[in-house]
């Protein structure tokens, strides 16, 4: 009876919110509190009074605190559900006798000491239970008071804080009792809060570092007075090494396991790590290198694999082409064994045809003696010559009728059709039952060659007859120059034809003339050799007619096939070798030329044709022995320098072009290597394709070998222009004698340079030359070359001038100001010229359809890859960099609890892009002659970014695995090694597209100090909390503010508990919010988009050509 009336007591003030109570029921609720049930019935009542509480108290914090904050329910229930042990509650009701509600702090009391935590206060303001007229026990730290029994108390109450102020006592183990209220607030989850005791020989209150108030002798240690970040209030977190189950146990982490920080439970370890008891974090450096050895394993098999793969792939292919070249010689030598057997045949037949014939004539009794002298013709040359008499008997009566108009001579027409069958064997005595079978079962369209083996031989099988074909042409008959005339199998190339006329190129800056007045034309099916001394022009003709001379005033006229077109219309069918060597160093000759062949033939022309014209340049440049090795680079040695020279003219023979210029193709090669290009550039001409190439002091072999030569003097005036043949004849008629065993190029080249005086009485000095090419064509003389030509005047009076003299303008003499700002205008001029020229598009006039974007993309992709794969040793090097700089920094840098690992994640940032940046500047700083070289001659620039940026993106996936390999498991961060993944993936990602840009823009030793420079510079920008609106807005550019920003997001989302103020407090600090982690993604990817896309917007505005 008396335990109801205890519980309907209890019942009553569960309805009341505890907040008024009666004294008979307090009464009863304290003589019976010992009883278990009433106790655990109590308990379960006031913690429904503080969950009430916390829920209000969600709503409003969450108001002001969602930038720390992403789930309310979630954080308070991690930080105030003591659901699973209510101990420190009930023991709290017997210390206040059941008084526990009334000293409770109110919605009200919450809110300002939250607010002054916010604030970043120390001290808590006066209120009104304690201020400087009303300071009571309960104001000191770890002491509490009560209500009058007379005054009512709501919890909710989150406007006004009720007067506090009697039955002061400390504060229950499990509460916090600040210092300035009078009110308990429980303490969170992750804590530890026991009853303090004092230290008598430093008068603190252990483990709390408050004192007790002077003059007041009763006043004893209360229990824990604050809550606030972990700097400010780190005796009440859970010491590390143990784990706190209830604010009141802690509890040492046994063996096996580790505890953190303010841990609720401990964790257990992994099973490889060693954790004895006491442990704080588990160690997973054994994981680091499991992970480093499955990384490295991975990458060996990926390198080794696809580089076995490839070797396997060429030896495969070397073998087809090597047993298909047999095949083809050994067909070719019985073709000439039984062509040579058919000639003896065919002249011994011829020989007994007219013997016959006369003797046939003179029958008289025949009928029809066309009859006879057919069917003896046929069936004398079926059998052999020693077997006349027979067959002339045989013949005469074993002969039918033929109808008229067949052609009598089966035996030749066997003969042509065995000759023509590409598929002829050594024995080539078959029977001809079998061999019109085999030749219906031939197949002719070369598309439907699919193996290797088929295509070699097909393309072997045309070479040998381009081979034989090239030995007939030399003792062509008549008959055989209409044969060929009428042969419609071979491809013809569409004609160039360049003409000229007053073609004058000068300096815009210096307006100095450095070719003019050049009048002529190059021809399709010629060799033009260009020659001169050093500052003829040489160079800059070959440039003017190829349509890339930047920075010059051209006047004057170039027609193309007589109409005034562009040339980079004809880009496509347009070949220019530079001077120098810009060959792909770590690719296989043949490689260079199977890519530039895919890239640049017509994309209708079929894969067995593609191959025969490479198998064809590599046959006749002499390139075979070296096909299959590297051409090398400066730091790794490759192919000689010759060879070398013969792959970069080889790399526009393939595109089969219809115009081919070629600067100093000879310079550097021996005479040899030198008559071997010459016979190619031939075979080239031929074919009808216009050749116009610089050469220095050609042998007399060689200089025999052009079609016509330009000869330009000091300051590009023309002295000569062409036939080669007719060269010596016209300086002859100028009195220019030849010595004997002088080398007829090198003579006029010394003429030109001063060095030779020409011999006889000539009287012709070398200025003179180009006046009397002039006189001798007709051509306007201009005025300021007049006085060279006095002796001429009786010619310079029949020319009209159409040129004034250039330097007639007075030029005032500027200062020095001037001077500079026009070359800062000529400069920003060119510059404006060099964008406007890579973006202009020209029509494209040379009918030739290239393969598209994305088939080039995929040859692109391939020739990377190969790239790539013979990089592997400074791939591993880039990932042994990276490798330690993730030890280095992980070992001594170790995640703070305050900031959350901010100060390891920092050096994280700059770690990793300085080293990506520095690699990734390799992928366009390297190839920008490549590149520039390419794209002039048509190729996709769009294939060839994104070929480079897609194989990149192996090592932006593998980079981050390989540095967090060693980073994350030596400091152990409480966020995820998926976290930090991804935020170091889109790092990578983005600084990569921002080294692009770097290596496009600048030089390469400029693109790494800016490398170096940046990470640096802007991580401490983003960094700086201090600065003004206009610093801060400059840091949200910076892409280190928000990859660090993920991080530490990743990481402060693990705290929870105790740490929740610390964790806001950290975040407010630095302006983060715990929401924008997938807007730091986010911004990180479109950041490295944005760059990328600057980086080809660069790549197109500053190539040169």
């Amino acid at each position: 009876m008396r335990l109801l009336q205890v519980i309907l007591c209890l019942l009553v003030v569960a309805l009341r919110v505890f907040l008024l109570r009666g004294v008979q029921c307090q009464q009863q609720m304290s003589s019976d509190l010992d009883n278990p049930a009433v106790l655990s019935l109590v308990t379960q009542l006031v913690y429904t009074q503080i969950s009430n509480l916390t829920s209000l108290l969600t709503q409003d914090i969450n108001a002001r605190s969602t930038f720390c904050v992403k789930d309310p329910d979630g954080d308070w229930d991690k930080a105030f559900n003591f659901s699973s042990d209510l101990g420190f509650v009930s023991s709290c009701i017997r210390e206040t006798e059941g008084d526990i509600t009334q000293r409770l702090c109110t919605a009200a009391e919450i809110k300002f000491y939250l607010n002054s935590l916010f604030e970043g206060s120390t001290y808590l303001k006066p209120n009104g239970n304690c201020n400087l007229t009303s300071w009571v026990s309960g104001c000191e730290p770890g002491w509490a008071c009560s209500v009058p029994s007379s005054q009512q108390v709501d919890l909710r109450n989150s406007h006004e804080m009720p007067s506090r102020t009697t039955n002061c006592q400390a504060c229950c183990e499990g509460f916090f009792c600040p210092h300035g209220i009078t009110c308990m607030i429980p303490c969170p989850l992750g804590s530890y809060c026991p009853v303090a005791t004092l230290n008598n020989s430093t008068g603190v209150c252990e483990p709390y570092h408050y004192q007790l108030p002077p003059m007041q002798p009763n006043h004893t240690c209360g229990g824990a007075n604050i809550w606030a970040d972990v700097s400010r209030s780190s005796e009440i977190f859970c010491s590390a090494g143990s784990y706190c189950s209830t604010t009141t146990k802690e509890t040492s982490c046994s063996s096996g396991h580790y505890c953190r920080m303010g841990s609720t439970a401990e964790k257990r370890c992994f099973k490889t790590s060693s954790c004895n008891s006491n442990t704080v974090t588990q160690n997973m450096h054994v994981y680091g290198v499991m992970l480093i050895v499955a990384l490295s394993t991975l990458l060996l098999i990926i390198y080794g694999c696809s580089d076995q793969v490839l070797s396997t792939r060429e030896r495969r292919m070397a073998k087809s082409r090597e047993a298909a070249a047999r095949s083809v010689r050994k067909t070719t030598s019985a073709r000439r064994r039984w062509k040579a057997a058919k000639d003896v045949a065919k002249k011994g037949a011829s020989g007994l045809q007219a013997q016959i014939s006369q003797k046939l004539s003179c029958i008289k009794d025949v009928d029809n003696p066309e009859y006879a002298y057919d069917a003896t013709e046929t069936d004398i040359e079926l059998f052999p010559c020693s077997h006349q008499s027979a067959s002339i008997k045989s013949a005469s009566s074993s002969a039918v009728p033929k109808e008229k108009g067949k052609d009598p001579n089966n035996l030749m027409q066997m003969m042509h059709e065995i000759e023509n069958d590409p598929d002829i064997s050594k024995n080539f005595f078959v029977q001809i039952e079998v061999r019109d079978k085999n030749s219906i079962a031939k197949v002719s369209n070369e598309k439907q060659l699919h193996t290797h083996s088929q295509i070699f031989k097909y393309a072997y099988t045309q070479l040998e007859k381009e081979k034989a074909q090239q030995q007939d042409n030399k003792n062509l008959t008549f008959s055989g120059v209409i044969s060929m005339a009428t042969k419609t199998e071979q491809r013809t190339r569409p004609l160039i034809e360049i003409s000229f006329k007053d073609l004058t190129l000068s300096l815009k800056a210096q307006n100095k003339h450095i070719l003019r007045c050049v009048t002529g034309k190059i021809k399709p099916g010629h060799i033009t050799a260009v020659m001169g001394p050093s500052g003829a022009g040489k160079t800059t003709f070959l440039s003017a007619i190829a349509g890339k001379a930047l920075g010059c005033k051209v006047t004057g006229s170039i027609f193309i096939n007589g109409k005034n077109e562009s040339i980079q219309s004809y880009k496509k069918i347009m070949g220019f070798v530079p001077q120098d060597d810009i060959v792909h160093g770590n690719l296989t000759v043949e490689e260079n030329f199977r890519f530039s062949a895919q890239c640049r033939l017509s994309a209708d022309l079929s894969k067995p044709n593609k191959v025969l014209v490479v198998e064809r340049v590599i046959e006749f440049l002499g390139l075979q022995s070296v096909r299959n090795s590297l051409v090398g680079t400066v730091e790794k040695r490759g192919i000689s320098g010759g060879q070398r020279k013969r792959v970069n003219v080889g790399l526009e023979m393939v595109m089969e072009p219809s115009l081919l210029i070629l600067d100093e193709p000879t310079s550097g090669l021996d005479s040899a290597s030198s008559l071997l290009l010459l016979r190619a550039l031939r075979r080239e001409a031929l074919e009808g394709v216009n050749i116009c190439m610089v050469v220095h002091q050609p042998s007399y072999g060689l200089f025999k070998m052009f079609d016509d030569l330009i000869l330009l003097a000091k300051g590009g005036l023309t002295v000569y222009h062409g036939s080669v043949k007719k060269a010596e004849e016209y300086f002859a008629g100028l009195g220019i004698i030849i010595p004997e065993r002088i080398n007829p190029p090198d003579y006029f080249i010394d003429i030109l340079e001063g060095i030779a005086v020409p011999s006889g009485n000539s009287g012709v000095s070398c200025k003179e030359l180009p006046v009397r090419w002039m006189i001798h064509n007709g051509y306007p003389v201009p005025l300021d070359m007049r006085q060279n030509a006095a002796q001429f005047d009786m010619y310079l009076t029949e020319i009209p001038v159409k040129e004034t003299d250039p330097d007639s303008s007075s030029h005032a003499e500027r200062s020095f100001a001037g001077e500079l700002c026009q070359d800062v205008r000529n400069v920003v001029e060119l510059k404006r010229e060099e964008i406007r020229l890579n973006f202009l598009k020209s029509n494209d006039l040379s009918n030739r359809k290239t393969p598209g974007m994305f088939k080039q993309y995929k040859y692109f992709l391939i020739r990377v890859r190969k790239q790539r794969l013979r990089e592997a040793k400074i791939q591993a090097v880039d990932y042994l960099i990276l490798l330690l700089a993730g030890a280095c920094l992980g070992s001594l840098t170790k995640a703070s609890d305050l900031t959350f690992g901010a100060a390891g994640y920092t050096y994280t940032v700059i770690g990793v892009s300085l080293l990506c940046k520095i690699a990734a500047l390799r992928t366009f700083s390297l190839d920008k002659l490549h590149y520039w070289r390419e794209s002039d001659s048509g190729m996709s620039s769009l294939a060839y970014f994104l070929s480079k940026d897609t194989i990149d993106h192996f090592n932006t996936v593998i980079k981050p695995v390989v540095y967090l390999s060693m980073f994350y498991f030596f400091t152990n961060p409480r966020s995820t090694f998926a976290d930090n993944y991804i935020v170091l993936l889109c790092l990578v990602y983005c600084v990569t597209g921002i080294a692009y840009a770097l290596a496009i823009l600048f030089q390469p030793g400029t693109a790494q100090l800016w490398s170096v420079l940046l990470p640096v510079v802007l991580t401490l920008v983003a960094t700086q909390t201090n600065g003004s609106k206009f610093f801060k807005d400059i840091a949200n550019l910076c892409y280190s503010k928000w990859a660090l920003e993920a991080f530490i997001i990743a990481n402060a989302e693990r705290y929870d508990g105790v740490w929740l103020i610390t964790r806001c407090g950290s975040l407010l600090k630095s302006g983060y919010n715990l929401h924008d982690w997938n807007l730091c993604i986010s911004i990180l990817m479109l950041m490295g988009v944005i760059a990328r896309a600057l980086a080809f917007s660069c790549m197109l505005a500053f190539q040169k050509k």
